[in-house]
């Protein structure tokens, strides 16, 4: 079976490397530079993938398309996609809701699976086992973040995506449940101390819930993005002097990208706890860090993408769009993601807590 990857960064040349085990697999990418590392796996085409037309065209003699692009151009690549009957396995972190394509990707007889990485992904997917199992939820918090192993001022943090992605988790509307109603907040408006793991971090609201406000009913549900102290305060003070808006944007992440640019081993920790109307709380942790050159970030990201990946080239997956907690309220792709993270050397734990 063939895969064709959008996108050499990090997560798409993981996705590429896993998946070259077991498919032909082809990867585009603007950047020659990217490509040539891994010619040695996979097909190599250099081509803007930015382009919804010209990746539809390309997609159509493939039998799955990872979409590993930034968020800013994954909704019209995805819309492109669908629109020619392409299985799709989605990671761009998109504004817009994917959910609109349903129809036609179920007419199409189409498989797509959506936010299918760390954040929202894996969470998602906790949370939707946890439904299953708990029936009805009161509660679900998602605290995650990827961080630098050793943060260096003077912002105290590290690009581990794309930059234009780690600022729109400041400046986009964070939305979550409180009373069984949706709300949004200002990310950067609350900051709160959190220990997770052993590690004191601070933490916000992000908006990665996404899905689950449409999939999953709750009286409370809520995610957080944890950073290591003296981060957000920083990012604030830029926000509120303009810095993060979008006219401004190009010049500010001139100045404040080389600054989280350095060498620095990375980790990912993930804690989810979900409390039932009957008093349980299920409670999934995950940690990781970087191996083998890999970042921790692109680890779990690109190996939870290829998983799903997996599932829907052996047809397990079904027609439409299809949000990850969907596969996480199943227990066989449920169990089938965990372990691969599990072989991988990702560390995932559940507990259950209460009566």
């Amino acid at each position: 079976m063939r895969v064709l990857v959008l996108g050499a960064g990090r997560v798409g040349s993981l996705v590429t490397s896993d998946l070259s085990k077991d498919y032909e697999v082809w990867v585009v990418d603007r950047d020659e530079g990217r490509l040539a590392l891994l010619k040695g796996f996979a097909n190599t085409v250099r081509f803007d993938a930015s382009s919804p037309e010209g990746v539809a065209g390309l997609a159509k003699g493939f039998d799955l398309i990872v979409n590993a692009l930034p968020g800013h151009v994954g909704f019209r690549v995805l819309k492109a996609l669908v629109s020619v009957g392409r299985p799709v396995v989605d990671v761009s972190f998109m504004p817009e809701d994917p959910l609109v394509l349903d129809g036609e990707a179920r007419r199409a007889g189409t498989p797509v699976v959506v936010d299918a990485g760390f954040a929202p992904g894996l969470s998602n997917m906790f949370v939707g086992r946890a439904q299953a199992l708990l029936k009805h939820l009161k509660n679900a918090v998602i605290l995650v973040g990827g961080l630098p192993k050793e943060p260096k001022p003077p912002l105290y943090h590290q690009v581990l995506f794309s930059p234009n992605d780690l600022i729109e988790e400041y400046v986009r509307p964070a939305r979550m449940v409180k009373g069984g109603e949706v709300v949004e907040v200002d990310p950067l408006s609350i900051i709160k101390e959190v220990e997770i793991g052993g590690f004191r971090l601070e933490c916000f609201p992000s908006d990665g819930l996404r899905t689950l406000l449409r999939t999953v009913k709750a009286e409370s549900m809520s995610e957080w993005t944890l950073r290591w102290p003296g981060h957000l305060s920083r990012m604030r003070v830029l926000k509120e002097l303009g810095f993060l808006r979008r006219e401004n944007l190009p010049y500010t992440l001139k100045v404040i990208t080389p600054l989280m640019t350095y060498e620095s081993p990375d980790m990912s920790l993930m804690e989810v706890r979900c409390e039932g109307l009957d008093g349980r709380e299920l409670r999934y942790t995950l940690y990781d860090e970087a191996s083998g050159g890999v970042t921790s970030m692109a680890r779990v990201t690109g190996f939870t993408a290829a998983a799903i990946a997996r599932l829907v080239l052996r047809g397990e997956v079904e027609a439409g769009i299809n949000p990850p907690e969907v596969l996480g309220m199943r227990e066989d792709t449920f169990e089938y993601v965990v372990s691969e993270l599990r072989v991988r050397g990702v560390r995932l734990e559940s507990s259950v807590h209460g009566t």
